[in-house]
């Protein structure tokens, strides 16, 4: 039903195959697009992104005063006046 087919990566414009089996198992979840990057590169955006943001692996970091010990610190959340925010060592605690 479904063959092998030759792609080629967005991200490092090497070929690879979308196997039949792959394919299947795209269907099988319903998804509707291919997959536009090999494994390697795959692996590697997962390990470096945000997944929520898709900023390139940088997140935003908000500055804050932690609650616990009144030191700055950052944040990867924009800070709310209505809830407190901890430095990582107070966190710890």
């Amino acid at each position: 039903m479904y063959n092998d087919k030759t792609m080629v990566c967005k991200d490092c414009g090497q070929e690879f195959t979308f196997t039949a089996s792959e394919q299947e198992f795209y269907a099988e979840k319903g998804f509707t697009n291919e997959p536009q990057r090999c494994k390697s590169c795959r692996i590697a955006r997962k390990g470096n992104t945000n997944s929520r943001g898709g900023n390139g692996g940088t997140r935003q970091m908000f500055d804050a005063v932690c609650a616990g010990c009144g030191k700055p610190c950052k944040v990867p959340f924009e800070p709310r006046s209505d809830r407190p925010v901890y430095c990582s060592d107070c966190f710890k605690r």
